[in-house]
């Protein structure tokens, strides 16, 4: 019984995985302006962002306002890589915990033991994950479908310490706007809003906008 639940985990879980839109693998690169608003502030720039996935911010001054955006283009862009399922999961089971409305939640044993995830219509809407010694808790709530696979639009993400299993960190609410850019069939982040509960417990906004997007060759 446990083989059919594992085989069938897997299976779902692979056909989510696989339709998450990525970009394609000559992927070069793309530029444009970058506007940062938070608190009244608005910091305006220029940005390249490489095929190697080093974003070069120009024209703003502010340290963290730069790693800030800079951090927000890596991000994405490290999402959009197409990496094959047997390469990254073929040392893990995935076991079945619960099917609810939510979606069909399962653990992972194996080479990534702990981490969880929740499929629902095909679409990965929750993630449980350790990364660099700490728990990630994504809950997306939204999804873009762009025809060639689907695409978080609007999501929640919280670290949870490993040890205690308590939060550690605010939860951060995403959204996301993405333009069509019809040549290769490219969807590029146009817009993240980020929100979030202050020390105060006040809500703190922070937008990163994109524009004039362009391809590099």
């Amino acid at each position: 019984m446990n083989n059919i639940k594992e085989t069938n985990c897997k299976e779902i879980f692979r056909k989510a995985y696989e339709n998450r839109y990525t970009w394609k693998n000559d992927f070069h690169g793309y530029q444009g302006k970058c506007i940062f608003l938070n608190n009244n502030n608005i910091h305006q720039g220029d940005f390249v962002l490489g095929e190697d996935f080093k974003p070069n911010i120009q024209k703003i001054e502010d340290a963290k306002v730069v790693k800030s955006i800079a951090s927000q283009l890596f991000e994405v862009c490290i999402h959009r890589v197409k990496r094959e399922f047997e390469s990254v999961h073929s040392e893990n089971n995935f076991n079945l915990l619960k099917n609810s409305e939510s979606g069909i939640e399962m653990s992972v044993s194996g080479k990534n033991q702990g981490d969880k995830y929740r499929v629902k219509n095909n679409c990965i809407n929750m993630v449980y994950r350790k990364i660099h010694g700490t728990i990630i808790e994504i809950f997306v709530e939204e999804f873009l479908d762009t025809g060639t696979g689907s695409l978080s639009k609007k999501y929640s993400s919280q670290q949870i310490d490993p040890d205690t299993l308590e939060t550690n960190s605010q939860k951060l609410e995403y959204e996301d706007e993405f333009l069509y850019m019809g040549i290769d069939d490219y969807w590029i982040l146009n817009s993240r809003t980020i929100k979030y509960l202050n020390l105060n417990q006040e809500e703190e906004i922070q937008k990163f906008i994109f524009e004039d997007l362009c391809l590099l060759n």
